[in-house]
């Protein structure tokens, strides 16, 4: 697609199905009703008149801190539409961080669920030099706006903003798992590039199709898996506003069906260690995925055994917008993570920047089409991570002997010990292999000496007893799974581990 050429990601998004003859097609399932394309269509459209109402111009930032509910793509298309740029922040952070991400988007507006007005109640009370509006998706505040109200008053019949492929198009905050958030900024081209690279090719969605996200819209995975993806072929979506609880989730598996589900590993486990794991003949899955954290072997076999679907696991990124390395339908290697996705380039090297030998452990890089165009008011970042074509991923992988690319752990994750570099991703999964194990994550932890040795914090499923003698057991369990180095020094059992909403673990919290 030349950068050059006229193109509007709303526009297409939304055209393709009414040209196509979807107008009248359910688009999305939320917790209050459906919608169809024809209706979407009308909502983005008055959405973006809605913003020339209130004075937001091109370019200019709005922030979307909204649940899943179709409010999130009638505000996230109606503002490209405009060519006003959304900028999509995680939905379960405090007060510091939300009021940091208005500062630095300088955001011209608020567009935010009614359950999250108190995080942002101290902010909108202190007033923000950029926000001029504050529109509530539910009952608003004094001095606020109602989303219902907004599109009201607003015209559907809004032209769509003659945007370029290469322009700014949206924004995502980085999930914050190695510290501080960071605006990536994406361009208009990015969406139907991740549903034509990975969505239609690898995932093989269709227009029959019925999916549903566990991972949520504004973050990079979820907006492909229900946004990007079901509107290129004209799918239908099921949102969930609530977290991702088994219960949650059962009841929309079975309750609609859905033909296509993406999880992430943590809620993997938790599903299939819970007592009300539905049947397979309940469900209707034919494709299910997963991505934010390695899937360790032995989850996605046990997934495939109980109900007959594989996991296809891949590795993406907020920079990259979506899912570049993964398993294949029909050449599923559990305990890796597949092969590049067609459209992308891979390559491992050392610290200086040297290709490694098959086998050995190194730095990942990915070249490809829908990498963000910057980090916005970081040029520092930006220069360390995008580095001419290839962007720096931050993880530690290995080839094996038949191509297949097998996860190490981040870079800042990895411990050395006695000069051996150990993954914790690898202690972690022989830990996981323990059937009294729901969750792990290592660390490590200098002894007495100040050497470096991993450590342990597991999650046991429920009714087990945590005791100094069950962490030997444990211990004694990896010794016969890794080398002796590897096994975890110390083991502390904890309720839960410390995690971004998308379900990936902040071990620098656990290391502080």
């Amino acid at each position: 697609m030349p950068t050059t050429h006229r193109y509007n990601a709303a526009a297409d998004l939304l055209q393709r199905n009414l040209h196509g003859g979807r107008s009248n097609k359910i688009a999305y399932v939320d917790d209050q009703g459906s919608y169809t394309y024809g209706e979407l269509a009308d909502r983005a459209g008055r959405f973006a008149h809605g913003l020339q109402r209130l004075g937001v111009g091109r370019e200019q930032r709005i922030v979307l801190a909204l649940h899943d509910s179709i409010d999130f793509p009638t505000a996230f298309l109606g503002a490209i539409q405009a060519g006003v740029v959304p900028v999509c922040v995680n939905t379960l952070l405090t007060t510091p961080e939300y009021d940091y991400m208005l500062q630095d988007s300088r955001a011209q507006a608020l567009i935010v669920s009614e359950a999250l007005l108190p995080v942002f109640a101290p902010i909108v009370a202190s007033g923000l030099p950029h926000v001029q509006r504050v529109v509530v998706s539910g009952k608003p505040g004094a001095g606020q706006m109602a989303f219902a109200t907004l599109l009201a008053e607003s015209n559907s019949e809004t032209s769509f903003a003659l945007t370029t492929a290469d322009e700014m198009g949206f924004w995502l905050y980085s999930s914050g798992s190695t510290g501080a958030p960071k605006g990536t900024v994406h361009a208009h081209s990015s969406l139907i590039q991740t549903a034509d690279l990975y969505g239609k090719p690898i995932l093989g969605i269709r227009e029959d199709d019925v999916v549903f996200s566990a991972a949520k819209l504004f973050f990079a995975y979820g907006l492909g898996n229900a946004l990007s993806f079901p509107m290129s072929v004209g799918a239908t979506t099921i949102l969930m506003a609530e977290r991702q609880a088994p219960a949650a989730v059962f009841a929309r598996l079975t309750k609609h069906q859905p033909t296509i589900f993406y999880g992430v590993p943590t809620l993997y486990a938790a599903l299939l260690a819970s007592p009300d794991l539905p049947r397979a003949e309940a469900v209707k899955l034919r494709r299910c995925t997963s991505a934010g954290e390695a899937l360790p072997k032995d989850l996605g076999e046990r997934w495939q055994r109980h109900f007959g679907v594989d996991i296809l696991d891949g590795i993406g990124s907020t920079e990259m917008l979506h899912i570049f390395m993964s398993n294949q339908p029909d050449n599923v290697r559990y305990g890796t993570t597949g092969k590049a996705v067609p459209g992308y380039e891979i390559r491992i090297v050392d610290e200086p920047g040297n290709p490694v030998k098959p086998g050995e452990v190194g730095d990942m890089h990915v070249k490809g089409p829908t990498r963000a165009i910057l980090y916005w008011n970081n040029r520092e970042r930006s220069q360390q991570t995008f580095v001419g074509e290839w962007t720096k991923s931050g993880d530690k992988y290995r080839q094996d002997e038949e191509g297949y690319y097998v996860y190490r752990g981040r870079g800042d994750d990895m411990v050395k010990v006695s000069g051996q570099y150990v993954s914790p991703v690898e202690v972690e999964a022989a830990l996981a292999t323990h059937e009294a194990v729901l969750e792990a994550a290592v660390v490590g932890k200098a002894d007495e000496d100040k050497l470096i040795k991993p450590k342990a914090f597991v999650v046991l499923k429920a009714g087990v007893n945590a005791s100094e003698e069950f962490a030997d057991v444990l211990k004694q369990h990896v010794k016969g799974k890794l080398a002796p180095f590897k096994y975890p020094r110390w083991i502390e059992f904890v309720l839960e581990l410390p995690k971004t909403a998308t379900g990936k673990i902040q071990r620098f919290k656990l290391r502080a």
